[in-house]
């Protein structure tokens, strides 16, 4: 009786060998003599689409057809547009509060009418520019850690400029409300020192009972920082860091996906989310913001943190595509698409773009010869 074949490559129910780097020992090789066209997906031995070896082919080693003057000119324009934001951030941040706020000190009675807002000056727990720095730095460090895995310098770019786009906005956003709206900070009265002489004589509104800063009699740039409670800059940074990391993290491991992955990954998702709250959190202890600045900012810097990751990924919670960064071959200063790509520069979320660029994760068949099948948000299926 003849004994069953010994096939040298994995069956479809074979769990492939890993390599360390989790991909495969056995490589699904394409017929000797065939090639697939550009743009077609090649076949295996077996007649099944040869994503794994498409994949290598576009992906290649951490420099693999980068060339840096070619992506300077796809990326100019969002290079200028993010130093042009910057200044103008820059200069928002450094303008006086536009409006005039009036406000009590004392109510009829003699008591204080908002003790919220006489809370001493204390110094920040977290400095606002080591929370911008951490929004940064860390999102940054794991982005670079990753490339271990993923060894792709163009995907390390277009990642960290998308981080980037997150900060800056948010920045952008939350000074031009800081400037525009403002509000008193719990420490307000203690910085503002009110000359108690002039409450009779100046006072307007309902039993003139209300006063602007003109009572005032502390340090004009402590009383012009006490005026800008609204948002917190801090909540916003952290957020728009953190939660950007939270999506990448979720992409690259594969947490929310179709199998169950380790614990740790989890833990490791969800670390962003405790480090922005507590950040945010910290500004209630040392008095610095009130609870709704935090909030604001919270909110502000999470919405362009989600636009900023969709704008640079082809999804936020299909597991399938969110780990792919979206292509460009044409800008401004680079009007002819590259390396034969076409101009539309679109992403086809179709089963033969779902392996183009693999993720960090190699549980549950990631990283190795699977395909995807259906479109984004459907009841997904995975195909080999």
């Amino acid at each position: 009786m003849a004994s069953p074949r010994v096939s040298a490559e994995p069956t479809l129910t074979e769990k492939p060998r890993r390599s360390l780097f989790g991909g495969n020992k056995h490589n699904v090789k394409q017929p000797i003599g065939t090639a697939p066209a550009p743009g077609v997906v090649g076949t295996t031995e077996a007649g099944f689409p040869d994503h794994a070896g498409q994949a290598q082919a576009r992906q290649g080693g951490f420099t693999h057809d980068f060339k840096f003057g070619s992506w300077i000119r796809l990326h100019a324009v969002d290079l200028i547009t993010m130093a042009a934001m910057g200044a103008i951030g820059l200069g928002v941040y450094e303008a006086d509060p536009a409006p005039t706020r009036s406000f009590p000190v004392f109510n009829i009675d003699g008591s204080i009418a908002y003790p919220e807002f006489a809370y001493p000056l204390r110094k920040n727990i977290i400095p606002i520019w080591l929370a911008a720095l951490l929004a940064f730095i860390v999102p940054f460090a794991f982005f670079a850690l990753f490339q271990i895995r993923i060894r792709n310098l163009n995907s390390f770019l277009g990642t960290t400029m998308g981080l980037l786009e997150s900060l800056i906005t948010a920045a952008v956003f939350q000074v031009f409300h800081k400037w525009l709206i403002g509000g008193l900070r719990p420490h307000f009265l203690d910085v503002c020192k009110p000359d108690v002489s002039q409450l009779v004589q100046s006072g307007d509104g309902f039993r003139q009972i209300m006063y602007t800063r003109a009572i005032c009699t502390g340090d004009p740039d402590e009383i012009n920082d006490s005026l800008e409670s609204w948002m917190s800059g801090h909540s916003t940074a952290a957020f728009a860091g953190f939660v950007y990391l939270f999506f990448y993290f979720n992409a690259q491991l594969k947490v929310m996906a179709d199998h169950r992955p380790a614990y740790w990954k989890m833990i490791l998702t969800i670390a962003p989310l405790l480090g922005a709250s507590l950040i945010a959190a910290s500004l209630t202890i040392d008095e610095y913001h009130n609870w709704y600045d935090c909030v604001g900012g919270a909110l502000t810097g999470t919405l362009c943190a989600i636009i900023a990751y969709r704008k640079t990924f082809a999804a936020l919670w299909d597991f399938r595509f969110n780990h792919i960064m979206l292509p460009r071959s044409t800008s401004l200063f680079h009007r002819r698409a590259i390396d034969g790509e076409v101009s539309t520069s679109r992403f086809s979320y179709t089963p033969q773009e779902s392996m183009i660029q693999r993720p960090a994760a190699a549980e549950g068949g990631w990283r190795r010869d699977w395909g995807s099948a259906g479109a984004p948000g459907d009841a997904t299926a995975m195909m080999v």
